[in-house]
């Protein structure tokens, strides 16, 4: 559950960035440059990379919101399907208490825990086996 499925980041790691990426919008910023210079400069995080995270992510809770209710107040989520925004994932990790002031780690392992005990799936990512296959 640390791992997302094909990243070469730990779930930790995502988040965290995509958490700063949150702030450097709070300080009036756009776009994803001013979280990919905030992490450490050998991770090779990227502005574009970041985007694929947000997407991913974004993905993840958009799929399994139903479950995640049961355990927590998304009322407040806007969902825009058509986008991918800074603004969904904040209300997201509004919801879920990940939040940049706090201690956030233990909140985000009992999030994957209760998720992955109530589906057996990964929360973020989609793991080989549930993979279309390729006709060729």
């Amino acid at each position: 559950m640390q791992l997302i499925p094909y990243f070469h980041y730990t779930v930790n790691a995502v988040i965290g960035t995509l958490l700063l990426g949150i702030q450097c919008r709070q300080m009036g910023q756009r776009g994803f440059y001013g979280a990919a210079v905030e992490v450490d400069p050998d991770s090779d995080v990227t502005p574009y990379l970041i985007f694929c995270w947000l997407k991913i992510i974004l993905s993840g809770f958009r799929r399994a919101h139903g479950v995640l209710r049961r355990f927590y107040n998304l009322a407040d989520i806007r969902s825009s399907h058509s986008t991918v925004t800074w603004e969904e994932a904040a209300g997201y990790f509004l919801c879920l208490a990940l939040l940049p002031q706090i201690r956030w780690g233990p909140q985000l392992q009992t999030l994957l825990n209760r998720y992955s005990q109530s589906t057996r799936l990964f929360l973020f990512g989609t793991p080989s086996q549930h993979r279309a296959s390729a006709h060729l």
